[in-house]
């Protein structure tokens, strides 16, 4: 697996910076996404599984995994899709138009609907309109899940005193909290606003080195400003890193400023972790265009 960790500089600073390119290690599954669905499509196949069926939202990293993972694996995919408005012209959304490419089949609920995908009595519907399938919920967050995404810290990160990333259902940061080495502090910087992460966290997380910083989520779940787009696209001018606006972007903002601010102890050595998800640039940028603000640059 292509996956490296890279210097970030840091002006005026004793701090130690580096960032785990995860976004590296597959060309279509990338970051905590192929981590997610490493042991859920093990599992699938030990079952004798030939169907996945997931969740997500318009612009999924997870359902843009699964579909390409499907794909290569040989496996059919099913994505329920947030938003049945989305149906009549999903091709002009590009995850979903590359979903629908990989063959993965997509069926669009209405919000009201969505809100019932946990339960049981939804997925037997489910079951009984499709068949036998492999359930993997939305965001992939699930025991399996946590087991590959404590696979991401190695022997050569044991030199780090805080590891950070991005939180989106909980299950990243639950695996680095369960392979980190005792003298490490985990620091999660969710996308979304609302206190019900920890929970989710403690569900999976086996200690309580770790604390989540709430301020960088920059107004919820898909909303950036000004002011992040800029820092995206001078960290890549800057590093040649790519970042996506939805989750790393925020989060390396975040440590970014908590630097400058003298939160983390002098000669500190700090690890980020690129969750991925860069094939929201593009669903983000249209997004952008609509409101006439300025865009994410793809490359240098």
């Amino acid at each position: 697996m292509n996956t490296k960790n890279q210097n970030v500089p840091i002006q005026n600073s004793k701090i130690t910076l580096e960032i785990k390119r995860e976004d590296l290690i597959h060309p279509m599954v990338s970051g905590n996404k192929f981590r997610k669905l490493k042991y859920n499509l093990l599992q699938a196949k030990a079952e004798n599984q030939h169907t996945l069926l997931t969740f997500g939202g318009a612009f999924s990293n997870h359902i843009a995994a699964v579909a390409a993972s499907g794909k290569e694996q040989g496996l059919k995919t099913i994505g329920v899709i947030r938003g049945e408005e989305l149906e009549a012209d999903f091709s002009q959304n590009p995850t979903l138009r590359f979903a629908h490419q990989c063959g993965m089949q997509l069926e669009f609920v209405s919000r009201e609907q969505y809100h019932k995908r946990i339960d049981l009595d939804f997925i037997q519907r489910l079951a009984e309109k499709h068949g036998s399938f492999y359930h993997i919920p939305e965001g992939g967050t699930n025991e399996l899940a946590v087991l590959g995404c404590q696979e991401i810290l190695q022997n050569h990160d044991l030199g780090f005193d805080f590891i950070c990333c991005s939180v989106g259902t909980g299950g990243t940061i639950a695996g680095l909290i369960n392979s980190s080495a005792t003298h490490q502090k985990i620091i999660g910087f969710p996308a979304l606003n609302g206190d019900f992460l920890k929970e989710e966290i403690r569900k999976f997380a086996a200690n309580d080195r770790w604390e989540l910083i709430q301020d960088y989520t920059f107004g919820g779940y898909g909303k950036v400003s000004n002011e992040l787009i800029f820092f995206i696209n001078r960290f890549l001018v800057e590093t040649g890193i790519p970042l996506d606006p939805i989750y790393t972007g925020k989060m390396v903002f975040g440590v970014m400023d908590l630097i400058q601010k003298g939160y983390f102890p002098k000669d500190s050595r700090i690890l980020m972790i690129h969750t991925g998800g860069l094939q929201g640039i593009e669903g983000m940028n249209m997004k952008l265009r609509k409101l006439n603000l300025p865009l994410l640059i793809k490359d240098v």
